[in-house]
């Protein structure tokens, strides 16, 4: 449900309520899961005829949902030049992520612990983008004639500039005591609220887990609890025509993808007790340099 706006001028507002809902999502359940400290021994198709293999079953689970406000406006200048800026504002909750994804937890009384926040949810999501035409030379307002016509235009100028939340992830913990196959392990959260540092070394304040103690108890954490760093991104180019004859047209481009080098870091080491637990080791983002010429006709 979208309203949307002519305010005048080349410039238009909307926002609007986008929502999906996915019943019955396919998922692979694992049907030979165990019961807490059952191990093996209470595998049910162990039970059954000695099996202690994980058997997979790709079968309809549940639902997903998303819901999000979506809102953008817009302004046109003279001729194609355009800004425009795009915010979202989401959830998406689920059961599993895809259809080719796996359950955390697989045994009959903790399914319904499996739904929790997407691993591809964004809380937010601004843009900001648009392409420009430098008001010169041949077809433009000033500089339209000779020398200086031929120097200075043809010339445009384009920018996506990236403002986005961080995705969600699991604080996991060792299985071996909770004996139970089939089943994942969480950690136990000791405060209410965890201190999100944002740093690197480390992301949240580590304390604020423990490793579950006693044989076949769950954590009281479910899946993707935290959010990780968001990021910010800058690509910008920059295009150059020159007229060759009324029907041919040559275009040079320069594109920088990453333009400011900042790094986007990727979620932290998220399993209680390990080494680096809660540390940030990793990035990408890195600036990327492209060069191209364009021939139209």
């Amino acid at each position: 449900f979208t309203l949307q706006r002519d305010l005048g001028h080349g410039f238009n507002v909307q926002a609007g309520y986008v929502g999906t809902m996915s019943i019955r999502q396919f998922t692979n359940e694992n049907i030979n899961a165990s019961t807490p400290n059952g191990g093996n021994a209470t595998e049910p198709l162990n039970i059954l005829w000695g099996n202690i293999s994980t058997i997979s079953l790709i079968t309809p689970f549940n639902s997903s949902r998303y819901n999000s406000l979506q809102s953008q406006a817009a302004k046109r200048f003279r001729g194609a030049s355009t800004i425009r800026m795009v915010y979202t504002w989401s959830r998406a909750i689920d059961f599993n992520d895809n259809s080719d994804s796996s359950l955390s937890w697989n045994w009959g009384p903790m399914l319904q612990r499996n739904k929790a926040l997407a691993g591809y949810d964004r809380t937010h999501n601004f843009k900001l983008f648009g392409s420009y035409d430098l008001p010169f030379g041949r077809g433009q307002r000033w500089l339209t004639q000779g020398f200086v016509n031929k120097v200075a235009g043809g010339w445009q100028i384009n920018g996506i500039m990236s403002l986005v939340s961080g995705t969600p992830f699991t604080i996991a913990s060792s299985a071996t005591a909770l004996n139970s196959p089939g089943n994942a392990q969480t950690a136990n959260q000791t405060v209410e609220y965890v201190a999100i540092l944002g740093g690197l070394t480390p992301y949240f304040n580590t304390k604020d887990f423990s490793a579950p103690t006693g044989a076949g108890a769950f954590g009281n954490t479910g899946r993707d609890i935290l959010h990780g760093p968001g990021y910010f991104n800058l690509d910008a180019s920059v295009f150059r025509i020159f007229r060759i004859t009324e029907r041919f047209r040559l275009q040079f481009r320069t594109e920088a993808f990453g333009a400011t080098n900042t790094p986007h870091f990727a979620n932290p080491a998220a399993t209680v007790s390990s080494g680096g637990f809660g540390n940030i080791t990793s990035s990408s983002g890195q600036r990327q340099l492209r060069f191209a010429m364009k021939l139209n006709y």
